[in-house]
């Protein structure tokens, strides 16, 4: 390979990179309670405008980049949706996996989802992979399709924490 061959290499895997994050990013940059639910604001730098999200395995379905923003947030993203069952959450996304050919790629991440129940009876966990296909558009590298391939998806009874904590 040529320098200039191998430079783009790098810049591409580190821009697909650091685009991985920005699905946590949108998640927890617009919790519950915030006023501001537009989790699109991040998610229109990730995702292509067509892009197909894949959740059959956690027994939902496939959606649309909106439809799946809906889904998270609310119809029109101004409430309701899945937040409805959580007041907080974090979404980290991990180190990816690329394959780079051309304008398109492919990546696999590990993800590590939490979740508080409004209850405050239970905490969610979701742990697994994401699947994407990326192709390269006049915007960056965006996310054309992802599937979700969950490792395990539990809820977890909230208990009494470490005394250190009741200060």
């Amino acid at each position: 390979m040529s320098l200039e061959i191998d430079v783009r290499y790098l810049l591409d895997r580190i821009e697909i990179q650091d685009k991985v994050a920005l699905y946590g990013l949108g998640q927890d940059f617009h919790q519950a309670d915030a006023e501001n639910k537009n989790i699109l604001e991040q998610w229109s730098e990730l995702f292509t405008p067509d892009a197909r999200i894949d959740i059959t395995d956690l027994g939902m379905g496939e959606y649309g980049l909106t439809q799946y923003a809906e889904v998270m947030r609310g119809k029109g993203l101004k409430g309701g949706g899945l937040e409805v069952s959580f007041k907080a959450w974090q979404h980290i996304e991990g180190h990816a996996t690329v394959k780079i050919d051309g304008d398109t790629a492919t990546s696999v991440a590990l993800h590590f989802h939490s979740h508080e129940a409004r209850d405050g009876v239970r905490n969610l966990i979701d742990a697994g992979y994401w699947y994407d296909t990326w192709v390269r558009t006049p915007g960056g590298w965006r996310i054309k399709t992802r599937r979700h391939k969950p490792c395990y998806t539990n809820t977890y009874p909230v208990v009494a924490g470490p005394p250190f904590l009741d200060v």
